[in-house]
C-alpha cells in the first residue's frame, strides 16, 4: 500500500487559495488536466489523446490529425522540414507570433497550440 500523498494548503485572506503537491504527483495528474482543458476548449478527442497518451506536442496532434505532412506545413511556413521538426518537439518554447503562423498554416487558431 502506498503512502498517502501530503497536500500543503495556503490561504489568502483567509479563504484556500493554493494547494502545493508533491513533482511526481504533479507529473501525473497534469496530462489529466491537460485532456479536461482540452476537451473544453472544443479538441477534437484524437488530437488530446495524441498530445496526452503519446506525449505529441499540439503542433504535431494538430497537424496529424489535419492529414498534413510536415514538408507541407514547411511549405506553407516559408521554413525548412527540419524547423518543423523543431517545432514539433515536446516542450519546444516557441514565441506568440511563431504559435500564429503556425495556426494559421494549419487553419486553427493559436490558442488551440497552446494547451
Amino acid at each position: 500500500m502506498s503512502t498517502p500523498i501530503e497536500y500543503q494548503k495556503i490561504e489568502y485572506c483567509g479563504k484556500p487559495a493554493y494547494v502545493l503537491i508533491p513533482w511526481d504527483e504533479w507529473r501525473r495528474i497534469k496530462p489529466l488536466l491537460d485532456a479536461e482543458k482540452a476537451r473544453a476548449a472544443g479538441i477534437p478527442q484524437e488530437v488530446v489523446e495524441a498530445h496526452v497518451l503519446r506525449n505529441d506536442s499540439m503542433i504535431r496532434a494538430w497537424r496529424e490529425y489535419l492529414g498534413v505532412t510536415q514538408k507541407e506545413l514547411a511549405s506553407r511556413l516559408g521554413v525548412s522540414q527540419a524547423a518543423v521538426v523543431k517545432y514539433e518537439r515536446p516542450g519546444a518554447r516557441l514565441r506568440i507570433a511563431t504559435l500564429i503562423k503556425i495556426g494559421a498554416a494549419l487553419g486553427l487558431d493559436e490558442q488551440h497550440l497552446r494547451i
